[in-house]
C-alpha cells in the first residue's frame, strides 16, 4: 500500500530569487532546500514499511511512557514543568501545554534506554519524534495522517543526519539523539502543520540554535541523557511555531561555515551526498531497530553472546576472565574508565557499561527493566564477575553501520570458549516481530502498573490512530 500525504506547494526557487545572499560562497540551494523540495514541495509517497515503522514506534515509545510514569525523574520532570493544556501526559490524569506534555512524554520514553535505535547511527527517533507529534497534534486538533506523515519526516532527517559525520557528533562530546533530535522534531511538526517550503527550511534553521545535549552524564550515572529527547521535542516544537508565524533560521543550517556539523562534529568534512541519496524516495528510517535489552545500544550483541555462552554449557564459576573485541568508536562510553564501568555507581551508569552487561548476560540471562535495579546492580557476585571482564580494539570493527558482538571467555584450565555475534537483534538482519513487539508494550504496561485491560484498550487505539479524523489520546492519559 502507497500513501500520498501533503499538500502541493511551489518549489523552493533559488535563493538568489527570493532573499539576497551576503556572500557568493553560499550555495544556490541549500541543503534545507533540496531538502524542503523533496519532502514538502510535492505530496510524498509513503509505502508499507514506513507505516508499519511508524506504528511500531507508537507501540514501542507508548508501552515505554507508562513504564516509567511513576519513576522519581520522570514524577521531577513532571512537578518542574506541568502546566494546564489539551496535550495527554501518557499516564497522568492532566492534560498539559504542548512543551510540557512533550518535555514529559521524552524523558519517560527514553529513561530506561529501552527505546529504539538506528543502525549507522546510534540514534533513538522515537522519543523525539512521538512525544513532538502527539503534543501538536492534539494541540492543533490535526488528523492521524498528520500524525503519520509529521512522524516519517521527523523520523527519516533524524536517521539520515546519521550518515554525515559519523561517530564525530558523540567523539566531540555531544548526544546525537539530542542535537539531531532537535532538527528532527522541528521537520516532523513543520510537516504535520503543513508550513510551506520556505518556512519549513527556516524551522531547521531556527532548530539548529535550540541543539543540545552533552554526555557528561556518562561520568556518574546522572539523568540529563533521560530529558534530552524531551528537551528536543518540545524544542522542535518551538522552532516549527516560530517559523510558521514569519521568524527566520539560516538556510545554510548544515552546510554553512557556522553550521550544525561545524560546531556539533567539530568539523567540515561532512558527507552531505550519503545523506541526501534517494530522499523523498528511500525511507532508510523503515529499518528503524528496536530493543530487546534495557540498556546501551551497543551493548545488546554482547549480551546475546554471554547468554549464548551459558547456554552451551559455560559455568560462571569456571571463568578466569574475559577479553572482548570491540569498536574504537564505543570505547569512550561503554568500557571507559574501565574501572566505573565494572562498578557502577547506580543502575542508570550500569546501563551504559558493557562489562556490567554482559555479568547480567551470563548470571541472569537477561538485561530487563527489572535487572537494573540498584538491588541488582549491587550484587557482589554480579560486580566480581564484571570485574573479569576487559577489551581490545578491533580496527576491522565496522561500528556504526553495524553493531557486533565477540565474548572471549578464558577458563581457569586455561581452555578458551568464544561467542560472535554480527548483527543487532531486533535490527535490520534480526527484526523484531510484531507479536514481539507487542509482548514487550505489554510487559512495559504491567510494569507500569496498568491493567491489563485498560493496556490492550491503549494498543486498540495506537493501531487505528492513523485513520482517526482527529487525534485524541485521552484513554492513554491515566
Amino acid at each position: 500500500m502507497n500513501l500520498l500525504v501533503g499538500a502541493k506547494s511551489p518549489k523552493i526557487a533559488i535563493s538568489l530569487q527570493t532573499e539576497p545572499i551576503m556572500s557568493n560562497t553560499l550555495p544556490l540551494i541549500s541543503i534545507s532546500e533540496e531538502l524542503a523540495n523533496a519532502l514538502v514541495a510535492s505530496p510524498i509517497e509513503l509505502n508499507q514499511d514506513v507505516t508499519v515503522m511508524c506504528e511500531s514506534l507508537l507501540i514501542d515509545t507508548i508501552g515505554l511512557c507508562v513504564a516509567a510514569r511513576s519513576t522519581d525523574y520522570v514524577l521531577a520532570t513532571h512537578r518542574a514543568s506541568f502546566e494546564d493544556g489539551p496535550c495527554t501526559v501518557i499516564g497522568h490524569a492532566k492534560g498539559a501545554n504542548v512543551q510540557a506534555a512533550a518535555l514529559i512524554n521524552g524523558t519517560a520514553i527514553h529513561g530506561e534506554d529501552y527505546d529504539d535505535t538506528f543502525e549507522g547511527g546510534p540514534i533513538h527517533a522515537g522519543a523525539v519524534v512521538v512525544p513532538a507529534l502527539l503534543a501538536t497534534t492534539e494541540k492543533h486538533q490535526l488528523s492521524g495522517q498528520d500524525l503519520l506523515l509529521g512522524m516519517a519526516v521527523g523520523s527519516e532527517i533524524m536517521c539520515r543526519m546519521c550518515a554525515v559525520a559519523p561517530k564525530l557528533v558523540h567523539k566531540a562530546g555531544f548526544h546525537p539523539t539530542a542535537v539531531f533530535g532537535t532538527i528532527a522534531a522541528a521537520a516532523g511538526v513543520a510537516s504535520a502543520l503543513k508550513l510551506s517550503p520556505k518556512q519549513w527550511v527556516n524551522a531547521l534553521g531556527i532548530a539548529g540554535s535550540m541543539a543540545s545535549g552533552i554526555i557528561e552524564y556518562l561520568a556518574e550515572g546522572t539523568w540529563t541523557k533521560r530529558m534530552h529527547p524531551g528537551w528536543s521535542a518540545q524544542a522542535g516544537y518551538r522552532a516549527a511555531r516560530m517559523a510558521q508565524e514569519g521568524f527566520t533560521g539560516p538556510r545554510t543550517l548544515f552546510e554553512g561555515e557556522h553550521g550544525f556539523f561545524h560546531a556539533f562534529a567539530n568539523s567540515d568534512a561532512c558527507n552531505f551526498q550519503s545523506m541526501m541519496s534517494g530522499v523523498g524516495s528511500e525511507w532508510i528510517s523503515s529499518e528503524m531497530a528496536f530493543k530487546p535489552y534495557a540498556c546501551g545500544t551497543m551493548a545488546h550483541p554482547y549480551i546475546d553472546c554471554a547468554r549464548a555462552l551459558v547456554k552451551q554449557g559455560l559455568r560462571v564459576e569456571d571463568i578466569d576472565h574475559i577479553v572482548c573485541n570491540t569498536a574504537e568508536g564505543i570505547v569512550h562510553r561503554l568500557w571507559e574508565p574501565l574501572s566505573a564501568k565494572q562498578n557502577p555507581v547506580n543502575g542508570y551508569s550500569a546501563k551504559f557499561s558493557i562489562p556490567f552487561a554482559i555479568a547480567l548476560g551470563m548470571m541472569r540471562d537477561d538485561a530487563g527493566l527489572n535487572d537494573y535495579e540498584e538491588a541488582i546492580i549491587h550484587d557482589p557476585s554480579i560486580r566480581a564477575l564484571a570485574n573479569k571482564v576487559s577489551y581490545v580494539i578491533d580496527p576491522e570493527n565496522p561500528y556504526p553501520k553495524q553493531f557486533t558482538g565477540h565474548v572471549k571467555v578464558v577458563l581457569k584450565n586455561g581452555d578458551t570458549q568464544v561467542a560472535e555475534q554480527g548483527f543487532f537483534r531486533g535490527g535490520r538482519d534480526a527484526p523484531m516481530a510484531s507479536a514481539d513487539l507487542e509482548k514487550k508494550f505489554l510487559a512495559n504496561c504491567k510494569y507500569g502498573q496498568w491493567s491489563d485491560t485498560q493496556s490492550n484498550l491503549a494498543l486498540s487505539l495506537i493501531k487505528g490512530i492513523f485513520k482517526a479524523p482527529l487525534v485524541n489520546l485521552n484513554a492513554l492519559g491515566v
